[in-house]
């Protein structure tokens, strides 16, 4: 974490485009908001989009700069920051009107920068190889070395354990300060289980099980139990006959549909980017009961 710290701080002043590449969960959108906070335009929006879902105004933004909208765009300069999340989902087509857009944008802002400040700032994010993917013609090799300017590689959770007390402590206090709790520490039997876990789900696992250990608890000092994912080690397994009783596909479908919608604030545009699905299938799913659990 301190080696990441150093490369943020040296980069968030400067950089034009980044490419955060990790496994899901390692918080790719985290280090993006980092290097935001510390730009030029700290002040300014940061947007974030799925990128397999933005083709419509990709294609929008490509068709007034050929309509020559310049004006448009000196009437109102961009001074953002965008994150494209999942930039390895994006269709080719998609990624060919991103590299026209990026170009055509670099031109508008040659033009019209001595009298105003337009500067579109991009990171994209990614769980997959975008170097196999270029090898393989799944991915625009143009465009991928315009994002790589400065890559950024996030590791597994598993691999940096070292950095996990520190993580630990700051999801404590955060979620302690944020419900009001009076939890001010980890049992060391409580460390000691997180440390063996193989946390598949990275820092967003972590951070899932120290916000519910954190609701649980009511003393000062989270315990094993309040652990969640931990709890039911000591527990007898169930037999695959009793699971399929207890749990169906689309409870658990509703389940993560509700805690994207409710991580997203209630926001149904950002939690549809999220999940990769459209706003319009978000609203059939909400009206075919899903809403019920927000209850």
């Amino acid at each position: 974490m301190k080696r990441l710290r150093q490369q943020v701080r040296r980069i968030g002043p400067h950089f034009r485009t980044v490419l955060v590449s990790g496994e899901a969960g390692t918080g790719k959108e985290l280090v993006a908001r980092a290097l935001h906070r510390i730009s030029p335009a700290a002040e300014e929006p940061f947007v974030v989009r799925y990128a397999a879902a933005i083709e419509d105004a990709l294609a929008e933004s490509e068709s007034s700069a050929r309509a020559g909208d310049d004006r448009r765009l000196m009437k109102r300069p961009v001074r953002k920051t965008l994150f494209l999340d999942r930039i390895s989902d994006m269709p080719l087509g998609a990624q060919g009107r991103l590299l026209r857009v990026l170009m055509q944008h670099e031109l508008a802002q040659s033009r019209i920068y001595a009298t105003q400040r337009m500067e579109l700032r991009i990171i994209a994010s990614t769980e997959e190889d975008l170097k196999i993917l270029v090898s393989t013609g799944r991915f625009s090799q143009e465009l991928y070395q315009r994002l790589a300017t400065v890559d950024i590689t996030l590791p597994p959770l598993r691999e940096r354990m070292e950095d996990l007390p520190e993580l630990a402590r700051y999801f404590l206090e955060r979620f302690a300060s944020l419900y009001g709790r009076g939890v001010r520490a980890i049992a060391d039997e409580g460390m000691e289980q997180m440390q063996k876990h193989p946390w598949p789900g990275n820092v967003s696992e972590l951070e899932s099980v120290l916000r519910n250990g954190v609701l649980r608890s009511d003393g000062e000092v989270l315990e094993p139990h309040h652990l969640p994912s931990f709890s039911g080690k000591n527990r007898p397994e169930q037999s695959i006959a009793e699971v399929s009783k207890s749990v169906r596909l689309q409870d658990v479908i509703e389940q993560h549909v509700l805690q994207v919608l409710k991580d997203c604030g209630g926001n149904k545009l950002r939690a549809a980017e999220m999940l990769g699905i459209s706003r319009s299938t978000l609203y059939r799913m909400l009206d075919a009961g899903v809403s019920a659990g927000l209850a």
